[in-house]
């Protein structure tokens, strides 16, 4: 399987997302699409910006953005939290 998952909680919003992420893309790449994707899923209201992270919900660690998706062990059922 070549793409995993994952449960995507924004604060700001209180909502959660589901969301499939590709193996292959670094966190860099992913921040990029889940910004525009939640941006246009919540109507504009989520308004990302240089600072927003891609951290684990459990514990709060930020995602290395060099690091893809693997690289991460990042599995199906994963919580992530995007600040």
């Amino acid at each position: 399987m070549d793409k995993v998952l994952v449960e995507v909680f924004v604060p700001v919003l209180d909502r959660s997302f589901d969301m499939f992420l590709p193996l292959h893309l670094s966190i860099c790449e992913v921040l990029t699409l889940l910004k525009k994707a939640i941006s246009d899923l919540s109507d504009h209201c989520f308004v990302a910006d240089d600072d927003t992270v891609l951290c684990r919900r459990d514990d709060g660690k930020i995602l290395d953005i060099n690091m893809s998706v693997y690289e991460l062990n990042i599995c199906n059922g994963s919580k992530l939290m995007l600040i």
